[in-house]
């Protein structure tokens, strides 16, 4: 338990982020493998269609540092040669 109120303030802080950390990672991996499953299930069609969507949200999980610039890359161009 902290003592000192910074190290409260940082506490809080920690968790506040934490969770805003969760909430961009949760929806970045939610849309990977809803990609993925219509790519298996053969409608590409419909995969393509949310290539740009996740696009957006793998690229502000880059932007907030929650993962690195080369992975979103990487994620990326899985994505896009998943579904070409």
């Amino acid at each position: 338990m902290p003592n000192t109120n910074s190290a409260k303030k940082r506490l809080k802080q920690n968790e506040k982020r934490r969770l805003l950390n969760l909430k961009y990672k949760r929806r970045m991996k939610s849309i990977v493998k809803e990609i993925k499953e219509l790519t298996v299930e053969g409608k590409k069609k419909e995969a393509q269609k949310l290539l740009p969507e996740s696009y957006k949200v793998i690229d502000k999980a880059a932007k907030k540092g929650i993962i690195k610039k080369n992975t979103a890359s990487r994620k990326k161009s899985r994505l896009t040669k998943l579904t070409a």
